[in-house]
């Protein structure tokens, strides 16, 4: 651990924050916002399965390498400013109103499953009942999983974010902020606004929703004082998004993305019934490796729908 008390031991500690929120800016307003509107063209799911290992391999690289790096320096930080949070009047007071109820601690908890499992429930009754699009917060239906493959790389991209997100931005970074400023409010409100920006690329709803959600999985770590509490928290809420609801409305899990592969629209009721495409028929979809920068070409995808015939179109919608 760094000790803040000693200048030069500080300056290391400031220069650490600087390469990490640099290291963040450059990937998120350099290459995420590039990278999703090329993946947003694409209409391949051969395309799209290699973007999304390619993401699902830089996000556990880079954010779990940025907080193993951040949690050597300063990690013995952590401790001491949820310590700091939890003493905060408000804060300290409904520690001790749960603390001393046991029952209402799990009551509020049993109530907020209920509720989150009776929204998703009733939207998808409305989907399926009434045809009716689910409202997404932020711009993400292009990366809902539209096939088997995809469903499963969707269900390792929310394991992953879960586990590497909560530990940077609720544990290592708000340690290495209070190291360097000495401030919990700072520590804290910092965090959630970068774990916001992080998710620019989903626009200006997808930013707000998200910071929400981080002081939503902030308090839950305050809270418990469980940092896997606040993991399996995170993931199960990214599970439901990119695995239950593509299962439950779209069916995805049923389509094989093999003898399927033009990646469709989501819609919220089948199409007639075509005869499915031959893998052999399209041509390899070059370019979609990551970092190139290079915009495809228009015509790419059309030039592939127009090639092979029309597969079975998949029911399929975005939550």
């Amino acid at each position: 651990m760094l000790d803040p008390a000693n200048p030069l031991m500080l300056a290391l500690l400031w220069l650490t924050l600087g390469g990490v929120l640099t290291a963040l800016a450059l990937r998120t307003f350099r290459r995420d916002q590039r990278e999703y509107r090329r993946f947003k063209r694409f209409r391949t799911t051969k395309r799209r399965q290699k973007m999304l290992r390619r993401w699902l391999l830089i996000s556990f690289t880079l954010f779990g390498g940025l907080a193993l790096v951040v949690l050597v320096v300063s990690g013995a930080f952590a401790a001491p400013l949820l310590a700091d949070v939890q003493s905060w009047p408000w804060v300290s007071s409904l520690l001790d109103i749960l603390t001393a109820r046991p029952s209402l601690t799990g009551g509020v908890l049993v109530g907020l499953a209920i509720g989150v499992i009776a929204v998703t429930v009733l939207a998808i009754i409305s989907v399926r009942n009434e045809g009716d699009e689910v409202v997404s917060l932020g711009d993400v239906q292009a990366i809902l999983p539209r096939n088997r493959q995809e469903l499963v790389l969707g269900g390792l991209l929310s394991i992953n974010a879960g586990l590497v997100e909560e530990l940077l931005f609720r544990l290592a970074l708000p340690a290495l902020l209070f190291a360097t400023t000495g401030n919990a409010i700072v520590a804290v409100v910092v965090s959630l606004l970068l774990f916001g920006l992080m998710h620019s690329y989903q626009g200006l709803t997808g930013i707000i929703v998200t910071t929400v959600l981080g002081a939503v999985f902030m308090a839950i770590y305050v809270l418990t004082g469980s940092i896997l509490i606040t993991i399996i928290a995170h993931a199960l809420l990214d599970l439901r998004s990119l695995v239950l609801i593509p299962m439950a409305i779209g069916g995805v899990h049923r389509i094989d993305g093999r003898r399927n592969p033009l990646a469709f629209k989501p819609t919220a009721k089948p199409a007639t019934p075509a005869t499915p495409a031959t893998p052999a028929t399209l041509p390899e979809a070059e370019g979609a490796g990551a970092g190139t920068g290079t915009a495809e070409p228009a015509s790419s995808d059309s030039t592939v729908e127009a090639a092979a015939p029309t597969p079975e179109p998949a029911p399929e919608t975005a939550p």
